[in-house]
């Protein structure tokens, strides 16, 4: 089995020599970078399975780590930030991360998240053989296989968490869903999340789906209960 690899942009030496030991302990193998530059050199060079990402950085902003990764790579990404402000969460999720973990945090539960999120990457690949291959919605397409999503033909620039919100909704249209059952089936969580990423992820992709997102006519929330795919 491929040891896996995590990538710890941390500027805060102590810190980082901490989640390094822990994450080691874990099995996993660890890269430490210590601004957003070395972070992207090192993202490219060693393609990490998960990225730990924190947003106050010197010289480049842990935001701007995660919109420059998330173009160039579909890796996992959970943002640490000792700020806890609500605008910093948003920005993060809408960029493309796929956990957040607000300082100071129990490295017991940075450890179940890592877990958790390489669980569902696995599952993920695995479930992926299993999945109708194309799924049409209306004008939508979801190509499972190739990880591709169209719209009336044009490719739609997707984060991977909302291909995976967009397939799972596709796949069972007409669904409503509350916010916990999204995040159990598509984030996977096995511990109570932050139902607001959820939202967070439905107002982004609407922005890519609809012609007004406003005015939804696809993805539809269902007042007091939660969301589905019309098509």
């Amino acid at each position: 089995m491929k040891e896996r690899t995590v990538l710890i942009v941390e500027d805060d030496r102590t810190l980082s020599d901490v989640l390094k030991y822990n994450l080691t302990r874990e099995g996993y193998r660890v890269v430490n970078a210590f601004d957003g530059a070395q972070a992207l050199e090192l993202a490219r060079r060693d393609k990490p399975d998960i990225v730990v990402l924190d947003v106050m950085l010197p010289q480049m902003s842990g935001l701007e780590v995660c919109r420059i990764l998330r173009k160039e790579m579909s890796v996992p990404i959970l943002m640490l930030s000792a700020k806890g402000e609500e605008v910093d969460k948003i920005v993060g999720l809408e960029l493309g991360a796929d956990d957040y973990v607000t300082k100071p945090f129990s490295m017991r539960e940075l450890l179940a998240r890592v877990a958790a999120m390489f669980r569902r990457a696995e599952a993920a690949l695995s479930k992926a053989c299993d999945e109708e291959a194309v799924i049409r919605a209306g004008e939508l397409q979801i190509d499972n296989a190739r990880r591709l999503a169209t719209l009336d033909g044009s490719v739609l620039d997707l984060t991977t968490k909302e291909f995976s919100l967009l397939s799972f909704l596709a796949r069972n249209r007409g669904v409503v869903f509350n916010r916990e059952q999204l995040l159990e089936k598509v984030w996977g969580y096995d511990f109570p999340g932050d139902t607001r990423t959820v939202d967070v992820h439905i107002r982004w992709l609407r922005k890519k789906i609809e012609t007004d997102p406003g005015k939804p006519k696809r993805l539809i929330t269902v007042r007091g209960i939660g969301y589905k795919l019309e098509g």
